[in-house]
């Protein structure tokens, strides 16, 4: 697994990820399967925030990773 999620992707879904999970303690009192599915939101976001690779970005081609971008453009030109 190639990491295709760039730097400021992986902070942005960091800090939804944060935010998902805030929301999900909220609403656990009232709608508890609601609360659910948010706080799995929440953790699919962090986890890809910390692997920094993304399944629907690899099924549609999506690459923000710029580090990998640089290193196989090196690479071509040699």
């Amino acid at each position: 697994m190639k990491p295709n999620v760039g730097l400021i992707d992986k902070i942005i879904r960091g800090l939804i990820g944060l935010g998902l999970i805030y929301v999900a303690s909220l609403t656990y009192a009232g709608h508890l399967i609601l609360s659910i599915i948010v706080f799995v939101l929440a953790l699919v976001a962090i986890i890809t925030s910390f692997t920094g690779f993304c399944l629907f970005y690899k099924i549609f081609g999506i690459d923000t990773n710029k580090s990998q971008k640089n290193s196989s453009q090196t690479g071509e030109s040699r």
